[in-house]
């Protein structure tokens, strides 16, 4: 939403904007109730839903949260937290193009340097799987859209 805002700015520039210019806010628009209430809903299950992603890779692969003897689950953790808020607001605002640009780049570029795009990987297909389990249908697939970019980016896939 607000990179097409800033293109429209941008496009239109001395004018009116055209009727097919303005599409998009009134799908924005018509949007905006179910994407606040997945917001919202994110909000105030991002605790349970990251123990509950947390726990179920962990079933899956053991060795996801460890390196040698050194466990980093907590930090594993926080950076699950922080992508799942920058992918709920990138939902909420319908903008994926800020998120990529301005988080996932940066992001991806220490998967990358860490070698462990296989466990993102695992990780954000995972958060995937319990979104759509933990929340109302329609919401899971607002939020998993962005959730499957984080993937793709951070995954390597």
């Amino acid at each position: 939403m607000l990179s097409q805002m800033q293109r429209l700015s941008v496009e239109a520039d001395g004018r009116y904007a055209t009727d097919e210019e303005l599409k998009f806010l009134a799908t924005y628009l018509r949007s905006y109730d179910q994407r606040l209430q997945t917001y919202q809903k994110l909000q105030s299950a991002e605790t349970p839903l990251i123990q509950q992603v947390y726990d179920r890779v962990r079933e899956k692969d053991p060795s996801t949260f460890r390196n040698g003897n050194t466990d980093y689950t907590q930090i594993c953790k926080r950076d699950m937290a922080m992508n799942l808020r920058y992918a709920a607001l990138a939902m909420l605002l319908d903008d994926t193009d800020t998120l990529r640009e301005k988080h996932l780049f940066w992001c991806q570029t220490i998967m990358r340097a860490c070698g462990i795009q296989r466990k993102c990987n695992l990780i954000y297909s995972t958060m995937q799987e319990v979104t759509q389990k933990q929340i109302d249908p329609a919401q899971a697939r607002l939020i998993n859209v962005v959730l499957e970019q984080t993937q793709r980016l951070l995954g390597g896939v």
